[in-house]
């Protein structure tokens, strides 16, 4: 059986409801308290290629149990206040996760615009990750 729905629909369903930053204006909130940025790639992609300083890497597939406070995984950031901004590599990861976050109650939740591409392009400041232990 076919899909009745693919990832472009979905992207453009998303994007017309939920709030996306231009990357000056995420560039302006890097250094606000009251701001966290929140890294949603794989642990391997932050290890590649680094991530926005200060950011809280929260995995795309563990994120909505890190936010509800039933669920075992909660994260207390998440009951903070904060405004969350989301991002990941081009901005479809986390434009889905920001939609997901918003359909929860969570607010205020936004993602980037272009994602970590467009921010390390625009040569706005990147940290490195350090790599994960051997096991």
């Amino acid at each position: 059986m076919p899909i009745t729905k693919g990832y472009r629909q979905l992207l453009a369903e998303t994007g017309a409801r939920i709030r996306t930053l231009s990357l000056d204006e995420a560039r302006r909130r890097l250094d606000d308290p009251q701001v966290v940025f929140v890294d949603v790639r794989d642990v391997r992609e932050l290890e590649r290629e680094g991530l926005i300083p200060g950011a809280l890497h929260a995995p795309r597939g563990m994120l909505e149990f890190w936010v509800d406070p039933q669920s075992p995984y909660y994260k207390e950031v998440f009951g903070s206040g904060k405004e969350f901004v989301l991002y990941c590599q081009s901005g479809w990861r986390s434009s889905l996760a920001t939609a997901a976050l918003q359909d929860m109650g969570l607010a205020p939740v936004c993602h980037i615009e272009g994602g970590f591409k467009a921010w390390k392009d625009a040569g706005f400041p990147v940290a490195a990750r350090p790599a994960r232990a051997q096991r």
